[in-house]
């Protein structure tokens, strides 16, 4: 049997739960094996009830298990919902978290599908790395500066995968590991050594424009450093927080996406998005083409 025929099979009561007005609760195994099986197949998936936080948790363990069957290895973490623009869209005032997969992060320059995904978007994001497990006790933007050695331009492109997007919630958004899927890294930005370098990054990310553009330089989005948590580290300090609430830490070598400065756009085929990191100084543009 097929991966996505057994993710089927462990689904085939789904529709039959959705007709009958399930409560909202931790998906079953058979609901969470057909959103497993619409994400490998790059199709979009029912959408299921409103979910608290506690029961988008339980789903999220349970896509996991089956995404790391055919993924392989956690290669980091993505912080989502941290800007307060997109918190709205999904009627949440908190950020959720989802894992990231070997092979989700290409080389700037990468061409992609424009149908990379089920419901494909793309935003302006930026990935920091781990340096050492110390980062777990980080309650500072400094101190997260400390304990990571490289922060990297990113456009991520994430897949919503529902059939209807705008229905999710927060712990929704969650559910579906917030929609990891890919993303383009740009050339990484070595963390300074002395203390005045690093007050003077933590400065630049928290005041730098984020732009993306199209292949004419046309400005397609923008948004600024602090509109992620106020200062883009924040989203560090809530991730290992969070991730630790479930038993998990944060280990050397970790990507850590730390969300949107950019609202979420669709792709088309085409199209070619620069995302340009204005009063970042080292910071060179990324790029992604989809076709």
């Amino acid at each position: 049997m097929t991966m996505k025929q057994s993710f089927t099979a462990l689904g085939a009561g789904l529709a039959l739960a959705l007709a009958m007005g399930a409560q909202a609760q931790c998906l079953s195994d058979g609901e969470v094996g057909v959103l497993a099986s619409h994400y490998s197949a790059k199709t979009p998936a029912p959408n299921f009830p409103a979910l608290s936080d506690a029961d988008g948790a339980c789903t999220r363990a349970k896509f996991n298990v089956l995404l790391a069957s055919s993924l392989g290895k956690v290669v980091g973490y993505k912080a989502g919902l941290t800007n307060p623009a997109v918190q709205k869209r999904f009627r949440t005032d908190k950020p959720v978290w989802g894992k990231l997969y070997e092979g989700m992060v290409q080389p700037s320059g990468t061409a992609v599908p424009a149908a990379f995904g089920a419901r494909p978007l793309y935003e302006a994001d930026m990935l920091v790395r781990v340096k050492d497990a110390a980062i777990n006790h980080a309650r500072t933007p400094y101190e997260v500066l400390q304990h990571i050695d490289q922060v990297i331009p990113f456009i991520e492109l994430p897949d919503l995968i529902v059939q209807a997007p705008p229905q999710l919630n927060g712990p929704g958004v969650a559910a579906i590991n917030v929609g990891a899927r890919l993303g383009v890294a740009g050339q990484p930005i070595a963390v300074p050594a002395t203390r005045g370098e690093r007050y003077a990054l933590l400065d630049a990310l928290e005041r730098m424009e984020v732009q993306l553009t199209n292949d004419k330089g046309e400005l397609l989005a923008s948004g600024k450093g602090s509109d992620i948590l106020g200062q883009p580290l924040n989203a560090v300090v809530w991730l290992a927080q969070a991730l630790q609430q479930e038993d998990i830490t944060l280990q050397p070598g970790d990507l850590v996406s730390l969300g949107s400065f950019s609202p979420l756009l669709p792709p088309r085929a085409g199209l070619g998005v620069t995302a340009t990191y204005v009063g970042l100084p080292g910071a060179r543009p990324v790029q992604v083409h989809f076709k």
